[in-house]
């Protein structure tokens, strides 16, 4: 008997209140087969404050929040659910933003931490994780938040204070009139505002996969502390 995706099981009797489109969307669970890809375009993308990028490239985080900012740039979206080196269900996505200064990476792996509970993995080395927590709205969208956030360096697990740490919300939904998924996301840090972000709309579909992690989804380091 499938166990259900990690989404499914997080929500619960939530999870049958989304779209039917997101349902299949958030539906993705290991040895199915399959993997998604999503390919689209976002409307706007990156760090819209010029004072802020500096801050941003100096992160200790690779393949996450880049210091790039444009319009209508290009992007795909591979999703792998799986099970972590942990044995834990896990969905990683990597994202390619193709900005006209070239690519950028945003790659995370959510896991299942507890039976309803999930963590985000986010950067090459999974060395910044956050609590996700999902809500579905009245008309079926799903909302995803991010409110605490760490950071692991080395055997260091240094708590981001949430003054000082930034919220990380993200709305998802099938646009009827468009025939696309839409997404906006936001990072928003109390004193400077919005210092991330991306919105757009994307098609998405299935191929084929062997349940092995590309090499270049692989991520260098897996993280198993919460």
């Amino acid at each position: 008997m499938s166990e259900g995706s990690l989404y499914r099981r997080a929500l619960g009797a939530e999870f049958d209140k989304l779209q039917p489109q997101l349902q299949d969307y958030f539906s993705l669970q290991p040895d199915e087969g399959r993997y998604g890809l999503g390919i689209g375009t976002f409307e706007v993308a990156g760090s819209p404050r010029p004072a802020l990028r500096p801050l941003l490239s100096a992160l200790p985080v690779r393949n996450a929040f880049f210091p790039d900012f444009g319009r209508d740039v290009p992007f795909t979206i591979r999703n792998y659910a799986h099970r972590d080196p942990f044995g834990r269900s896990s969905l990683t996505a990597v994202r390619s933003f193709r900005f006209d200064s070239g690519e950028r990476i945003f790659e995370d792996t959510t896991s299942l931490t507890s039976p309803a509970g999930l963590t985000d993995y986010v950067g090459r080395r999974r060395n910044l994780a956050t609590d996700l927590t999902l809500a579905v709205s009245g008309d079926g969208r799903m909302h995803m938040h991010s409110p605490h956030t760490r950071l692991f360096l080395g055997r260091l697990r240094i708590p981001v204070p949430v003054l000082a740490g930034a919220d990380a919300h993200a709305e998802q939904w099938w646009d009827e009139d468009l025939g696309r998924f839409r997404i906006r996301t936001l990072v928003r840090q109390r004193q400077l505002g919005t210092v991330f972000v991306y919105d757009g709309s994307f098609t998405y579909g299935y191929r084929e996969f062997d349940g092995v992690l590309p090499p270049d989804v692989e991520p260098e380091k897996w993280e198993r502390r919460l």
